[in-house]
């Protein structure tokens, strides 16, 4: 079975197999915060997490979710005026939860209930670089390429 491991410090997700042999390699952009499991804090959680929920799979590329619900392209969201959030979600959302009581599920650290993805992002040339408010942020075609390679209940684990 797949597993996924982020690396905080290197910017870096790795989709691994059961033999720890790297598959795939993304860069990423992890909050601008830093690393924390808090409910409001806007960092990016640590810890063994896992796959909740997939969405967006039959969606275009550059799609923009709202409120996990597709709302148009990105490109005719800005010309229609659309209000977006301030960290945009496209083309993918990847919904962790986690898996540690106290660290980082249940209570006040809850993964889940924090709404942490791995999801596409409308600043690219940001990623690389913490820039999220404590999502994991991949490239468009690189979260769709990660989507169609993962299944809800595949191992995240983020490290700082």
């Amino acid at each position: 079975m797949t597993s996924i491991r982020i690396n905080v410090a290197e910017q870096r997700l790795y989709l691994i197999d059961a033999q720890d042999h790297v598959l795939a390699e993304y860069p990423v952009s992890t909050s601008k915060y830093g690393t924390g499991n808090e409910n409001g804090s806007q960092k990016t959680p640590l810890g063994l997490h896992r796959i909740r929920q997939k969405i967006g799979g039959a969606m275009p590329i550059n799609m923009v979710f709202v409120g996990r619900e597709p709302k148009g392209l990105l490109q005719d969201c800005i010309e229609q005026g659309v209000e977006l959030p301030q960290d945009v979600i496209t083309s993918r959302i990847i919904w962790l939860e986690g898996m540690e009581p106290g660290r980082n599920q249940g209570g006040y650290v809850d993964t889940y209930n924090r709404y942490i993805y791995i999801h596409g992002t409308s600043e690219e040339d940001r990623i690389g670089t913490p820039a999220s408010i404590g999502c994991i942020r991949m490239r468009n075609q690189d979260v769709v390429d990660l989507y169609r390679k993962v299944d809800i209940g595949t191992e995240v684990l983020i490290e700082a």
